[in-house]
Parts: C-alpha cells; sequence; structure tokens
C-alpha cells in the first residue's frame, strides 16, 4: 500500500475527496493543503488516469522532524534516494512551507537537495545533476507544522491538462476548475438536457462537460507523466490500466448522445475553440456559433443550464460592456427561460447583483490567484414573478437617482454646451455623495472617473453603485458601451499625482476654442487636458498676447498651446516628465505651432526657476498639489511651500508683468501675511477660471491673480 496527496486548487478539495472514494481510494483525509489516501500501485496509476479535479498526484517516500536545518537535513538523509531514481537521470526539488528556522523556500529546497546529492556520494556512485526546467524526477518537500513530508511527484505538474488544449482565449479556465463548475452546476444529473455556455472563449467548460457525460479518462491523452523514471515503476501494470481506460472512454464516447452550445462574440477565439473540439474529438457534441451573449435566445425544446465564465472586467474597457451585458442577461433569463439553471463563475461578485436575480447557493473558488464564486440559481415562477409587469425590473430609468440626476444636468447644460461648441465636458461630478463619480465627455467618449468611497459606505454598495452608473451613464447620453472608459481614482499619499493605469499608447484628437488637443483616455488616471481650467486657459492666452509666457509645470501644454494660438510672442514651456513635454510638443504640431519663439524644457521646475535669469510678462504656475519625484532633491507640498514657490516666481516675472498661481488642493490656504510682506497685491480669481460644468465644485481649484504693488 502506498501513501499519496493529490493537490487541487482553492474551494475543489471536497470534490476531489469525494472522486478519490469514488475511484477507490482507501484513508481517504481532506486538509487545507490537499486530499491525502492510500492506494496499492495499479490503483494509484488509476486515479491519475481518471482525476478531474487534481492538479497533482504525489507519491510519499518518508517524513521527520524538521524544526531546523540539521533536522530537515537529517530527515532527507533518511530516504533511501538512490531507490527512488538513478544518479544518471536529473532531478529537482520544489520545496513548500517554511518555518522560524526555514525561512524560504530556497533555503529548504537547497538543504534537501544537498542530502540527496550527499545520499549518492556515500554509496560511492556518481552525483546526479540538477534540472530546474525538465528534470526526469521531481521530488517535492513539503514542511508543515515542524514536520516535512518528501514526496515523488508521482502523476507530473499540469495534471489538469487534459492536451486537447494546443491554444486558449486571453483568460483560459483550468479544466480541473471547469470540472468543478460543470459538477456543482447540476447539469451531469441529467445530460440529456441542454446545456449552453454564452461566454465560451476556447471551448474548456464545454469539452469538459461532453468529456465527463462520456465518462472519459482525461489522463489518456496525456503524453508525459511523473513516475515514467521512478525505479519502483511497473510499466506492464501502468500499460494495463491505461489501456482499460482508453477502453472504457472510447466505449463511453461510442454511446454519448448529448449536444451543447456555445457561443461567442470574438470569431479568432471561436476558431480555437473549433481547434480545441476537434483535437479532443468531441465536434458531432458540440455547436459553436459567433454570437453576442446579449443575443442570447432560447431555441430549444426544454429547460436545460446554462454555465459560463465571464470576463471579470479586470482588463481596460471591459466592465462598461459587462454591465450592460449582464443587465441584459438577467432580463433575457427571466423572459425566455423559465425552468431553466443558471451558473456562473466569477471574481467580480458585484457583477451577480446586475442579474436582478437571487442565487439558491454560492460556492467560494479560485481561479488562479482571483477570489471567485460559483453562483448558482433557477428560473422559476418566484424569480420572475415580480418583473411581470415591467420586464426591466428595478432597471427601469426612473428608479435611478442617478440616472435622474444626470439627465437633468444634460438638459441644464445643453444649450451652453451648443453655444460654446463644446467637445469636452463635465456633466456630473459627485452630485449625488452616494454616487461618487465624475462623468465627462471627451468627443464621442464618455470617461467615468471613480473616486474613493466615504469611509461611511460599505465597499459592496459602493461596488453596486458603480455599476449602477457604468449602466446608466452611456444609456442616458446614447454612446455604446465600446465607448466608455473607466478611471478608478483613490486617494493618493506620498506619492506623485500622475499615475499610469495600463499601456495601451491610444489617443484622440479634440477641439477646444480652435485649437486641436491630443487627449489619452486610457494610459493615465488624468486624461492630458484638465477640463476645470478650460476659462483659464483662455484668460492665461488673452493676457500674454504679444507677450511672453512662462509656463511652470506644463503638463501637456494645453496653456502654451492657447497662448500661442492667441499670438502670444514666446511661449517656454517647462516640465519635469519628457513624457508630458513630448505630448506638449505634439499638441503644438497639431496645431502646425513650430520656431524659435516656442522652447520646451525638460526640467525641475523649483530648480529651474532658482537658476533661471531669463524675465517673462506673463508667469502661469499650476503645481502639483504633493509631489517626492526621485528626480526631486526634495518633497514639495503646496501648502507648505507656495510662497516660496511664488517668490521664486516673481524673479522670472518682468516689471509690470502678471503672475496666475493655481493649484487644485482642497482648503488650499493662500498666506496673504507673507503675500503683503513681499509687497504683492493678491486677487482671487477661482469664480472667473471655474466654467459652468464645474460651478457645483468650489473646490476644483484655486486661482490668484499676482502682481507686484509698485508696478503701474
Amino acid at each position: 500500500m502506498y501513501h499519496f496527496l493529490a493537490l487541487t486548487s482553492v474551494g475543489i478539495e471536497v470534490l476531489l475527496a469525494e472522486e478519490i472514494k469514488s475511484l477507490g481510494g482507501e484513508q481517504v483525509v481532506q486538509k487545507p493543503e490537499g486530499v491525502y489516501f492510500s492506494a496499492p500501485l495499479a490503483l494509484g496509476y488509476h486515479i491519475c488516469l481518471w482525476t478531474r479535479f487534481a492538479t497533482r498526484v504525489l507519491l510519499q517516500l518518508g517524513q521527520g522532524e524538521a524544526q531546523n536545518k540539521d533536522q530537515l537535513f537529517a530527515a532527507a538523509s533518511e530516504v533511501n534516494w538512490s531507490e527512488v531514481f538513478s544518479s544518471h537521470h536529473t532531478f529537482a526539488v520544489d520545496f513548500v512551507g517554511k518555518s522560524e528556522e526555514i525561512r524560504n523556500s530556497q533555503f529548504g529546497g537547497l538543504t534537501v537537495k544537498d542530502a540527496i546529492v550527499d545520499h549518492f556520494r556515500a554509496i560511492n556512485d556518481e552525483r546526479p545533476s540538477v534540472d530546474k526546467s525538465y528534470p526526469d524526477i521531481r521530488i517535492q518537500a513539503r514542511l508543515l507544522k515542524q514536520k516535512v513530508a518528501f514526496y515523488l511527484d508521482f502523476s507530473g505538474r499540469g495534471l489538469f491538462q487534459r492536451g486537447y488544449r494546443r491554444d486558449s482565449g486571453a483568460a483560459p479556465l483550468k479544466e480541473n476548475l471547469a470540472a468543478a463548475i460543470i459538477k456543482r452546476s447540476g447539469w451531469l444529473d441529467d445530460t440529456s438536457k441542454p446545456l449552453i455556455d454564452p461566454m465560451c472563449g476556447s471551448g474548456t467548460i464545454l469539452i469538459e462537460a461532453v468529456s465527463m457525460a462520456a465518462g472519459e479518462a482525461p489522463g489518456i491523452d496525456r503524453e508525459n507523466w511523473g513516475f515514467e523514471l521512478w525505479l519502483d515503476h511497473d510499466a506492464e501494470m501502468w500499460q494495463e490500466q491505461l489501456s482499460r481506460a482508453i477502453a472504457s472512454s472510447n466505449e463511453g464516447i461510442s454511446k454519448l448522445d448529448v449536444k451543447v452550445s456555445g457561443y461567442d462574440l470574438d470569431n479568432r477565439v471561436l476558431k480555437t475553440a473549433e481547434q480545441n473540439v476537434r483535437n479532443a474529438g468531441l465536434q458531432r457534441f458540440i455547436n459553436l456559433t459567433c454570437r453576442d451573449a446579449n443575443k442570447l435566445v432560447n431555441s430549444f425544446e426544454q429547460p436545460g443550464t446554462i454555465l459560463f465564465n465571464p470576463p471579470y472586467g479586470e482588463r481596460i474597457g471591459e466592465l462598461p460592456e459587462l454591465v450592460e451585458t449582464f443587465v441584459t442577461l438577467g432580463q433575457k433569463f427571466k423572459a425566455q427561460f423559465m425552468n431553466w439553471r443558471v451558473a456562473i463563475l466569477t471574481a467580480n461578485i458585484e457583477l451577480l447583483s446586475m442579474l436582478k436575480l437571487a442565487s439558491f447557493k454560492r460556492y467560494k473558488l479560485k481561479n488562479g490567484p482571483l477570489d471567485c464564486q460559483l453562483a448558482l440559481y433557477k428560473l422559476d415562477e418566484q424569480q420572475t414573478a415580480k418583473d411581470d409587469l415591467n420586464p426591466q425590473g428595478d432597471f427601469a430609468r426612473e428608479k435611478s437617482d442617478f440616472a435622474n440626476r444626470l439627465s437633468k444636468n444634460v438638459k441644464n447644460l445643453k444649450g451652453w454646451i451648443r453655444a460654446e461648441q463644446l467637445e469636452c465636458y463635465r456633466l456630473y461630478d459627485a452630485d449625488i455623495p452616494e454616487y461618487n463619480v465624475a462623468v465627462d465627455i471627451y468627443g464621442e467618449y464618455l470617461v467615468i472617473h471613480e473616486y474613493a468611497p466615504p469611509a461611511t459606505i460599505a465597499p459592496e454598495k459602493a461596488a453596486k453603485r458603480l455599476q449602477e452608473v457604468i449602466y446608466w451613464a452611456p444609456k442616458v447620453l446614447n454612446i455604446t458601451t465600446d465607448k466608455v472608459v473607466l478611471k478608478t481614482r483613490a486617494k493618493q499619499k506620498g506619492t506623485n499625482q500622475y499615475q499610469k493605469i495600463d499601456k495601451s499608447k491610444q489617443a484622440i484628437v479634440v477641439r477646444e476654442y480652435g485649437a486641436k488637443l491630443k487627449v489619452n483616455l486610457w494610459d493615465y488616471l488624468d486624461t492630458g487636458l484638465f477640463l476645470d481650467h478650460r476659462k483659464t486657459r483662455q484668460i492665461v492666452a488673452k493676457k500674454a498676447k504679444n507677450k511672453s509666457l512662462l509656463n511652470l509645470f506644463a503638463y501637456t501644454g494645453s496653456v502654451s498651446l492657447q497662448a500661442a494660438l492667441h499670438g502670444a510672442a514666446s511661449v517656454t514651456t517647462v516640465d519635469m516628465s519628457n513624457t508630458y513635454l513630448n505630448w506638449a510638443q505634439d499638441n503644438f504640431t497639431l496645431n502646425n505651432l513650430s520656431g524659435h519663439k516656442y522652447q520646451f524644457v525638460q526640467a525641475d521646475c523649483l530648480q529651474w526657476l532658482k537658476s533661471n535669469q531669463q524675465l517673462f510678462d506673463v508667469v502661469f504656475i499650476d503645481p502639483p498639489t504633493f509631489s517626492n519625484s526621485k528626480r526631486m532633491g526634495e518633497s514639495f507640498d503646496v501648502q507648505r511651500d507656495h510662497v516660496a514657490l511664488i517668490e521664486d516666481g516673481l524673479k522670472a516675472l518682468a516689471p509690470g508683468g502678471e503672475l496666475i498661481f493655481t493649484n487644485n488642493k482642497r482648503n488650499f490656504k493662500m498666506n496673504f501675511d507673507a503675500m503683503a510682506a513681499l509687497n504683492l497685491k493678491v486677487v482671487a480669481m477661482s469664480d472667473k477660471t471655474r466654467d459652468k460644468d464645474f460651478q457645483r465644485n468650489k473646490h476644483i481649484h484655486n486661482s490668484w491673480l499676482i502682481t507686484r504693488h509698485n508696478q503701474a
């Protein structure tokens, strides 16, 4: 009798334990780390061939105390390694676990490796070589509660891989997890009923479902096994088990009478699914169609199961379309799929609320590193009764406070937007505290900025409200979901305010009062154009006509651009970021502006000001609230440092010149005493620089016009 440990993903342990019992395993014990069982060798082979839920099967070789390195080495030395594998074969050691003395897997693995090598030396055998990538024999040492157990990787890595999947979609589902959700869905109780996967991707769920219905052994096409070079491997016994599994599987396939259906919007992914289905030899049982899940229809004669693993909305641009899809599917399920069962695996638990269905069971699982839930629904009369009068149910527009407010804002701003011929503007800015977002328009695109929710609102509730926003905003504004961009903006402490969130290198061109401006809605939290400074740009530009302008902390140079278009005699644009400075130059190129009178300087503005000798008629300073960039000698805090910054800015101001100082720090306090000591006239102008779409938000920015008292 041999002792084994079968490993699997989190949440599947119960199913794995049940499976091993059904396959004949003895002394089956389920623990957090996996399922322990005992079996004779033939049954060990049999379980490797037939398990659907295990990711690996390990064979125990020995165990011992391991409170420190010496004990670990001694325990490893007790195993007769020359009876496990030959010295001319390569090996590798995987070490799992740690303790106060053995703090990392590399240290533990090296200790076990040394014990193995020393064993071969002690019997005057040659030293076996280590191959970490493709070893002939893989050993696993598992440290738990000061004790260590040594295992042969009996099955080999990736037992979940059936061999039919040569390629996959963007987010492949492991076969053992697919098997688990199929088992939990209940479809296997009656496989004569339909099974639909409306987002089938590379087809894993459908292939696994058909294979399970046929009673096919999932391991028969596997090319490599961990036990093949184990010295106690019985090749004849193994071939007997393999032949039986193949014969049983072929018989199951020959008797199978099922039809399952898969749909996917992406034709390229569907071609991959078709190839995987052919590789599995199951093409006559699986129908694949290129179709949007939103257009799902019930063309089946009897109720069945709808089972799918949708995208989780992690990649940029996915979530708006997913919210729309989940709302639509919820309505379709209730309208067309009475008495069906629905099973959905997702890491985005809040998306499930958009279905407006009550689940009767939920299972916690892990898909790779992601915590997921499998939610099960029965589409009975109870689920649909409340929506008989209104097929949209809770998604009637009049029931959404957010949709109502956004509609009202659109109506109030419509005339102003048309009169000003604006392409970019704000329509909503946390008007209702519970819906803590900003909604902006950039040409044909809708941008939703999610702010960090107030501490008084539970994260789950905030997530549900965000999805309500994502659902209603494009509908109210008549914008398709593929033109919706979602940005998450949490409070940032101790970091620069411009943070990258993805890298797509996409950009569009928008217009503002005759200027063409490049904006990027995807790669940064900010888009390259601060909408709240629309009027500021015009005020600075008019003041700079026929004059010289210095634009500090220039970002993408939109103030510089407007000044140049208004006829500034010269424009000097300074920013520490090469990315933004290049962006500013792109904006000038877009507007056919070039020449020596337009200077772009990459520098730390604080240091540059101290060494600058040139004088300017207009100086514009819009610093970050806080910055501690590595390229700066010290941190900058606008509240703490604004007096020194303005004082340095004045040194660059020509006699009779004007300095415009602005920032977006909430509750910023201008130090008027210091300004008076510098003999400066300070005029608040925030009301003039804040345009109509930002009238509600008095704190969006602060602006002052600063001049010397003694100038004409």
